[in-house]
């Protein structure tokens, strides 16, 4: 039955409400994605192994509940990555900046996934990791050899991050926020981060 009571319940609902977003995070073995997931989650350093399968929690920030799903990163289980991406919201991809070696590899993994229709309507964050190494490459590096700017239609926000001491993770979370419940900024913007954290 529809009444102005209904109304007005959907409306506080939709303004005051806890939102929710289902995040799918990947990237190679050994990018730092575990120990991104429990930062957030913990607030602190978690002692990790590799990887092989998932890992999932809700991450509660700004009153939006972020279903964080961590998926291992090894060669061998990445085309297990596809089962985790039907109603992903938003796509995080994350890069180790100290890995130059396999920095051509992850954008073969990202434009492979990117070409997936279920992630069509996905957002993408880079949380370009590591920033905290001597010879890790910034956001421009970073933006430059995975492509990011050839993405056409798609949203996408790079941000530099320091897992183990948390440097740009919320920023990530904000944008995210932003791009599904808010005005935030449009497809292909990087972040501002001056060279390293």
């Amino acid at each position: 039955m529809f009444t102005m009571g209904n109304v007005f319940e959907k409306l506080f609902k939709s303004l005051f409400g806890k939102k929710e977003m289902r995040i799918l995070m990947v990237g190679l073995d050994a990018a730092g994605k575990t120990t991104i997931l429990y930062k957030l989650k913990l607030g602190e350093i978690v002692t990790t192994i590799p990887t092989i399968g998932f890992n999932v929690e809700t991450v509660e920030y700004k009153n939006i509940s972020f279903t964080v799903w961590d998926v291992g990163g090894q060669d061998k289980i990445r085309p297990l990555w596809r089962h985790y991406f039907q109603n992903t919201q938003g796509l995080i991809f994350v890069v180790d900046s100290n890995d130059r070696e396999r920095v051509n590899e992850a954008r073969e993994e990202l434009t492979r996934m990117l070409a997936e229709d279920e992630l069509r309507d996905a957002v993408l964050l880079v949380f370009v990791n590591k920033q905290d190494l001597p010879n890790a490459m910034n956001a421009a590096e970073i933006t430059d050899k995975l492509g990011l700017h050839s993405l056409r239609q798609r949203n996408w926000y790079i941000q530099a991050t320091c897992a183990t001491s948390g440097d740009g993770l919320y920023e990530g979370l904000d944008w995210l926020k932003s791009r599904k419940f808010g005005h935030g900024r449009k497809w292909g913007e990087e972040s501002h981060c001056r060279g390293r954290l």
